[in-house]
């Protein structure tokens, strides 16, 4: 009978060992979860990096197409309309780090991105993305 007592003692584990087990894996969590937020972030970056190649790309195809005129409406407020109507954009590019595809003249909130034109020279301008905090991302 003693015997048999013995080898159904250990059937389970115990409180110590599940203890253990949790910190383990909330150390794991605690070192992984930061890298998935890096990559994304990352990512959104690299997307704004590529939309702003080719934004400027097509700008610069439409100006030298059409010198004389500007992508931008009579008032001068900046808007993808020329561009898609002509088909060099096939839609409003949405900013992934605002979620905005508005264009403005300044950073602001509900802006995706910046249309500047050099002062003194109709022909050159700079594109910028906004990031949440309404500043600019220009590479």
């Amino acid at each position: 009978m003693r015997n048999r007592r013995n080898t159904n003692i250990r059937n389970a584990f115990t409180l110590i060992e599940i203890l253990i087990v949790v910190v383990i894996l909330g150390i794991l969590a605690a070192i992984v979860v930061p890298q998935f937020t890096n990559a994304a972030d990352d990512a959104n970056d690299a997307s704004v990096r590529s939309q702003l190649q080719t934004l400027r790309s097509q700008i610069e195809l439409y100006r030298a197409q059409n010198p004389s005129l500007n992508p931008m409406n009579a008032d001068t407020t900046p808007v993808w309309t020329s561009l898609i109507d002509g088909d060099y954009l096939t839609a409003a590019p949405v900013n992934p780090l605002t979620g905005d595809s508005a264009v403005g003249t300044a950073p602001a909130s509900g802006i995706g991105w910046v249309w500047r034109e050099k002062t003194g020279a109709s022909t050159s301008f700079t594109l910028y993305a906004t990031a949440d905090d309404a500043t600019e991302f220009t590479e």
